[in-house]
This record gives structure tokens, C-alpha cells and sequence, in this order.
């Protein structure tokens, strides 16, 4: 009832509250760099598939299908997201499941395509130097080793330590290593 009310003008518009706060300051400078009339409307919405902590690390423009959007780079995956009228795009790719990257430029555009577990995107019509800038930074990232793998192989390191100095007893050990072993 109050929506309809809402809607109709009756009462007060509810303020709108990102669920990406942090993420709203930095996307909208990014969005200065990338935003053209045919992606502003998505630019401004990106925050909503965002998860909670994710970090933008670079945008770029592009197409998918028959769509028009921007082409985020996060801390952890890769995002197009389209928005339309009548039309809402969301693709992502966690970098685990990327196998590999290519980068084909044009003279102005280029074509980003992404291989991965869930087979083959392609991002097309990306700025040139935009596409070349995000597939060396994505390429970067797939060949270091993921942040997971780090941790827990720091997680089993600290592990190892308290056994070693009598913190914790082998069985605790063999339960903790087990627990760690099971979350890959």
C-alpha cells in the first residue's frame, strides 16, 4: 500500500542507501574515465552486484550480446554489467575459473575474450587502450598465484608451528590440517 502511495506521489520518496558505500566513491571516479552517454546508467549501478568488501580495480566499456555496458575488474572476478530499459546483462567470472585471456585490438576497439571453465566470453567493441590496459592486468593476475592458495598455505604453516611447540596435541592437528584441507 505505501509503495503504491510511494509511487503515486502521496508520500516522501524513502532515501536510496548503496549497499557498497566505499565502492560508490571510487566507481564514480572511474566512471569519469570510462562513462559515455550508452554506459552512464550502468556505471551508476554497478555497486548492486557488487559483493560486500569487493573492490573495483579498473573499468572499461564494451558489448555482450546485444547489450552495452562496463567491464569491471575486481579484487576478485570479472563483471560486465549491462543496463538497460528493459534489459539487465550481469556476466562474472571468478579468476579461479579463467584459463586464459586474448586481447585482439583493432584500430579504435578491440575484442576482450575469456576462457574459462563456463566457456567463452566475449566482450566486444572495448576502447583500445582500455582493453589493453585491462588484459595485461588481468593477465597479471592470473599468473600470480591466487590469494586462497596463500592463505592457506600460511594457515598450515601456523598450524605446523603450534604442533611444534607443544600448543596443541596430534590429534587437534590432524582434525585442524583436515578442516583446512577440506575448504579448497
Amino acid at each position: 500500500m505505501a509503495d503504491r502511495e510511494r509511487r503515486r506521489g502521496l508520500l516522501a520518496p524513502v532515501p536510496r542507501t548503496w549497499p557498497h558505500a566505499a565502492v560508490r566513491t571510487r566507481v564514480n571516479a572511474a566512471a569519469l574515465r570510462v562513462a559515455n552517454l550508452g554506459v552512464r546508467h550502468a556505471v551508476r549501478r554497478l555497486p548492486e552486484v557488487l559483493d560486500e568488501g569487493e573492490t573495483i580495480e579498473m573499468l572499461a566499456t564494451g558489448t555482450y550480446g546485444r547489450g552495452t555496458g562496463v567491464l569491471a575488474l575486481t579484487d576478485r572476478r570479472l563483471v560486465f554489467y549491462g543496463h538497460g530499459v528493459l534489459t539487465r546483462t550481469v556476466e562474472d567470472v571468478p579468476y579461479d575459473r579463467i584459463s586464459s585471456v586474448q586481447w585482439t585490438s583493432g584500430l579504435l576497439t578491440g575484442t576482450l575474450a575469456v576462457v574459462s571453465a563456463g566457456g567463452r566470453t566475449e566482450i566486444r567493441q572495448v576502447p583500445r587502450d582500455q582493453g589493453t590496459a585491462l588484459a595485461d592486468l588481468l593477465g597479471r593476475r592470473l599468473a600470480a598465484p591466487p590469494v586462497s592458495a596463500r592463505h592457506i598455505t600460511a594457515r598450515l604453516g601456523a598450524l605446523d608451528d603450534l604442533r611444534a611447540s607443544g600448543t596443541i596435541t596430534e590429534q587437534e592437528y590432524r582434525d585442524c590440517r583436515a578442516e583446512i584441507l577440506r575448504s579448497l
